[in-house]
Formats: structure tokens, C-alpha cells, sequence
């Protein structure tokens, strides 16, 4: 498990898992956490148990769609049904929200005083669309006391785009032009974290912290989709306490 180098509340709980630690044989090995992927559907849910011991109380989890629909949990909402979405807000206690990934960004926020936490599956469709600013729009705290953290996805280095992916950013802010590399075959290396940083800052969030993993070029701790096309996915955590 990863614990998020940040400067979230005490009263707020958060992790992201490794690949390492399940039970999933290759080539989910084998924290897999994902019921989608083709995985032994029984030994996921044993994975997710093992997750279960470490958390207050069993995670809300979402059939993530890339879109930019965030799902508020509160004291109505029926634990049983997942939800189409890309996004999870609550204020309540010792509810964990998790989001999957292998190579998407999780994005963690809380408030500064920890009474409202989310988590964002940030593909860069739902970047796009506008998934954060969708999530933030949640909180009833400032933008400017809301905490974020990045974290592991596809590295810049790694993350190759057309040029319809770059289009789609730089036609919203010429603020993006920074964040995509032209490479020597016509298309662009993207960095999605500077693509969330630059619409979290935009937002007026501007304590970020995260972003210093590369799921493609670290094949001993993180799933990835790019590099493995058939892979497990890892899951980031966060609730209050």
C-alpha cells in the first residue's frame, strides 16, 4: 500500500494499493481489485476483502465509464448499487470512496478541515469533460481549502496521444500547450499530471501534492493497461475518520 505524502487533516484516511499482496494469479498478479477485467470473479472479491481489513467499513465502488458524473454518497444512498460514474463525493464518517485504475489518475481531495473528501477517476475523457471541476462543485468548502493528491498513473514519458487528444485540451485553454511534447512521428507524449494540476489551480485549488509515479515504467508495483493490455487494477482510498 501506498500512504499519500500530503498534507491532508488527521481525521482524514487515505491509501492506494500496489499490485502486490492479493491472491490473482498472472497476469492479474495479484492485488487485482477489478471485477471487469476477466479475472477469477471469487478471488477478486478475496482481494477486496483483504482491502476490507484495512479500512472502517467496506468501500463504495463504481463501474467507471470516463465520463464527468460524480455520485454523492450521503445517508440515502443504497450501498448496494453501483453506480455509472467517474467520481465519488461524501461527508459522511467512515465511508471510504475508492477508484480504480492502471494507468487513469486517482485524485484525492479533502477539505482542510476534513469534513468532505472525494475521489476522481481522471482519464483524460473525463479530464476533458470536465470531471474535476464537476467534483469540486460538491464541496461546500473555498476552492482555496481543498487539499488534492495526485496519484500513481501513466507517466509523461509514456502516455502517446494523437493529435485530436491534444486539440481537444488546447481548444478549452492554451494553458495545456505546456503539457503535451510533440514526438518525431506526429503525435504527443501527455502528461496528465500536469493536466490535473493545471484544472485544479484553474479551480483555485493549489495545494496538490503527488505525481511521482509512472505506472507504465514500474512494472513491479502498478498495473497498466498500456503496457499489459490484459492487467488488474489497483484502487485509491480515502474517508474520513
Amino acid at each position: 500500500m501506498l500512504s499519500p505524502n500530503w498534507s491532508a487533516p488527521t481525521n482524514v484516511g487515505a491509501l492506494s494499493t500496489t499490485r502486490d499482496g492479493g491472491l490473482s494469479r498472472a497476469p492479474f498478479s495479484s492485488l487485482n481489485l477489478g471485477l471487469h477485467v476477466g479475472d477469477d470473479r471469487q478471488v477478486v472479491l478475496a482481494n477486496r476483502h483483504l482491502l476490507d481489513q484495512l479500512l472502517p467499513n467496506p468501500p463504495i465502488w463504481l463501474n467507471q465509464v470516463h465520463s464527468a458524473e460524480v455520485v454523492v454518497v450521503d445517508k440515502y444512498f443504497d450501498l448496494l448499487t453501483v453506480r455509472d460514474a467517474d467520481a465519488l463525493y461524501t461527508s459522511l464518517q467512515n465511508q471510504p470512496l475508492a477508484i480504480m485504475t492502471a494507468d487513469c489518475l486517482p485524485i484525492l481531495l479533502t477539505s482542510s478541515c476534513g469534513n468532505e473528501v472525494a475521489a476522481i477517476h481522471g482519464g483524460w475523457r473525463g479530464l476533458n469533460a470536465g470531471i474535476i471541476a464537476n467534483t469540486i462543485a460538491q464541496f461546500s468548502a473555498s476552492k482555496n481549502n481543498i487539499i488534492a493528491w495526485l496519484g500513481p498513473a501513466i507517466g509523461a514519458l509514456k502516455f502517446e496521444v494523437g493529435s485530436e487528444v491534444r486539440a481537444a485540451f488546447c481548444e478549452q485553454s492554451d494553458a495545456y500547450e505546456y503539457a503535451f511534447k510533440e514526438t518525431n512521428n506526429g503525435k504527443y507524449l501527455a502528461d496528465i499530471y500536469a493536466i490535473a494540476r493545471i484544472q485544479l489551480m484553474q479551480l483555485g485549488v493549489n495545494i496538490i501534492s503527488g505525481g511521482e509515479y509512472c505506472t507504465v515504467s514500474q512494472p513491479e508495483s502498478f498495473f497498466s493497461y498500456r503496457r499489459d493490455r490484459q492487467t488488474g487494477r489497483m484502487a485509491s482510498l480515502i474517508w474520513r475518520k
